[in-house]
């Protein structure tokens, strides 16, 4: 028979074994939440970045991005051995500085397209690159990555004013004024090609209601591209009837890569029966005008009351239509 004091014994034994079943659910539970709230803290707080002090400035321009709302690894995914290499380089090397990227692309354009092509319910503001020609140029014609012109600045996803120069060499506009313009104060999603159509050149050069036609638009040059309001002030207007006859675009004529305005001489390259026909040949040729002394610039008729006022200051006056049948 069992005593009373083996019964006691059993019973506290018991006791024991349960406060350490307890106590280790406790450890094991407790141990979970903590590793998981670590690995959430690491994973989804933009602060664990910063406990590298070298990261300070990079979140200091997120924090005034416009990816503010985005935490790291919503756009760098490290996979685990380059995070621990990371780690190791830090506790090993003890640097100073970020190491140069050498020309390594930290975002891929994988990553930027899953809000910015395609739909992220996550962040359905984004804005879309979907029906802008100059991303399918650069993009998906020239596969260049998209930070290789958002975020070459860390953390600046707009594009500087000039940023295109980086590429493009020597294409610096000329012309009064025009020199420091922003690539995309000029070229457009307006267009296939990327080139400015004549609203665009209209902006600056024209009446008030080319300016609300090319920001009604929409377009990413005219949402973050708009020249200064002072350069838009300064800018020579120009006076085109709707009526003109010459309704092509600007740079037909004008080439402001290598030279503002046209060489006048130069008509002759579309008018080619210009010098055959009336009284043409005799003032270009015996006379050395260009076609710009009779026509003038962007209306290009000339009518009687046109010829009252500029044939005048040469000659008499004469009908138009008759130069036209000498």
């Amino acid at each position: 028979m069992l005593k009373l004091s083996d019964l006691l014994h059993e019973k506290m034994t018991l006791k024991a074994k349960i406060l350490v079943a307890l106590l280790l659910m406790v450890i094991v539970v407790g141990g979970g939440v903590i590793a998981f709230k670590f690995y959430d803290f690491t994973q989804n707080n933009p602060k664990f970045c910063i406990s590298c002090h070298l990261m300070q400035p990079a979140y200091d321009a997120w924090a005034a991005s416009e990816h503010k709302n985005i935490n790291c690894h919503g756009c760098h995914h490290l996979t685990i051995a380059e995070q621990n290499n990371l780690l190791v380089s830090f506790v090993l090397h003890r640097p100073t500085s970020v190491p140069d990227r050498h020309g390594k692309v930290i975002v891929p354009w994988k990553f930027c397209v899953e809000c910015h092509w395609e739909e992220n319910p996550k962040y359905p503001e984004a804005k879309k690159i979907n029906k802008s020609p100059g991303h399918a140029k650069h993009y998906f014609m020239e596969k260049i990555e998209c930070a290789k012109c958002h975020g070459y600045i860390t953390h600046k996803f707009t594009a500087e004013e000039r940023f295109c120069a980086r590429c493009h060499k020597g294409k610096e506009v000329h012309g009064v004024g025009m020199e420091q313009l922003a690539c995309l104060n000029c070229h457009t999603d307006r267009t296939r090609d990327i080139k400015p159509d004549r609203a665009k050149c209209l902006f600056c050069h024209g009446p008030e209601k080319y300016r609300k036609e090319v920001i009604a638009g929409g377009t990413i040059d005219a949402r973050h591209h708009q020249p200064d309001q002072a350069v838009v002030d300064s800018a020579r207007k120009i006076d085109i009837p709707d009526d003109a006859p010459m309704q092509f675009n600007c740079y037909t004529c004008h080439a402001p890569h290598t030279k503002a305005r046209p060489d006048w001489s130069g008509c002759i390259k579309c008018h080619a029966n210009v010098p055959i026909t009336g009284a043409h040949k005799m003032h270009i040729e015996s006379m050395g005008l260009n076609c710009n002394n009779c026509h003038k610039p962007h209306i290009w008729r000339i009518t009687p009351q046109q010829a009252k006022k500029e044939c005048v200051k040469c000659h008499e006056y004469r009908d138009p239509k008759r130069f036209l049948m000498k």
